[in-house]
C-alpha cells in the first residue's frame, strides 16, 4: 500500500517559509499542509480552518492533556500544535505531508518519525530577515527585535536538518524545493513500499 511521506519544514519568522510552501503545494499537488492549532490571534486575511485552528488558551491545552498533538511548541508567547489524527491520515492514504514548524516542533517529530524528510529555510542575511519583517508591517518594533532575537535562536538549529533552502530569490527557493521533494520521493526506501507490485514483478523483493 503507498504510504506518504512527512515533510518538516522550519525557518525563522520573516523567511519566507509560508510563501514559499503555498507556491509549493500549488506545484505539487499530492502535497498536503497541515493547518496547526495555535493560541495567537488572528490577523487580518487569515481564516480560521484555513491558516490554523484558532482557538483559546483553555481549548489547547485540554487538546495537549488529551494527546491530541503530534508536536506543539510555545512560541512567541503563543502556543501551536499539531494534530495527530489528522497527519496519520493523510500520510495512510497516501498523501505527503508538510508540517509548517518551529526547532521545537521539529525535534518532537523527528523523535517520533526518524524518516521524516527535514528542510530548513534560510533567509540570506540577519539584515535582510529583519526588513523583511520590517516590509510586511505586522508587527511593532518590540516585537520584530522579539522575532530577531528568537531568530537568531531557530537559525542554530539549522544542522539539525537533512535539507537547507537559502530564500535570496524566490523561485529558485521554490526550484530547491520541489527538488527535494521529489528527490524524497525516490529514495530506495520509499520506492520499495510505493512500487511494491512492480518490485515483486520484477523479482526485486
Amino acid at each position: 500500500m503507498s504510504t506518504g511521506t512527512l515533510f518538516i519544514v522550519t525557518a525563522p519568522s520573516g523567511a519566507g517559509k509560508t510563501s514559499l510552501v503555498k507556491a509549493l503545494i500549488e506545484r505539487e499537488q499530492q502535497l498536503r499542509v497541515s493547518v496547526s492549532h495555535t493560541t495567537r490571534i488572528k490577523r487580518p486575511g487569515e481564516e480560521d480552518g484555513v491558516n490554523y485552528h484558532f482557538v483559546d488558551e483553555a481549548s489547547f491545552m485540554e487538546k495537549l492533556r488529551a494527546g491530541t498533538f503530534f508536536e506543539s511548541a510555545h512560541v512567541y508567547g503563543n502556543h501551536y500544535g499539531t494534530s495527530q489524527l489528522w497527519v496519520n491520515e493523510q500520510l495512510e492514504a497516501g498523501h505527503d505531508v508538510i508540517l509548517e514548524i518551529d526547532w521545537q516542533g521539529a525535534v518532537q517529530v523527528r523523535n517520533l518519525e526518524p524518516n521524516a524528510c527535514s528542510i530548513f529555510i534560510l533567509p540570506p542575511s540577519l539584515e535582510i530577515l529583519k526588513t523583511r519583517l520590517q516590509n510586511r508591517a505586522q508587527d511593532d518594533t518590540e516585537t520584530i527585535e522579539k522575532r530577531m532575537s528568537e531568530a537568531v535562536t531557530e537559525i542554530s538549529h539549522v544542522a539539525e536538518a537533512d535539507f537547507v533552502v537559502v530564500n535570496d530569490d524566490f523561485n529558485t527557493a521554490l526550484e530547491d524545493l520541489c527538488a527535494i521533494i521529489r528527490s524524497c520521493r525516490l529514495t530506495m526506501k520509499h520506492q520499495e513500499t510505493n512500487q511494491a507490485a512492480l518490485f515483486a514483478s520484477l523479482a526485486l523483493r
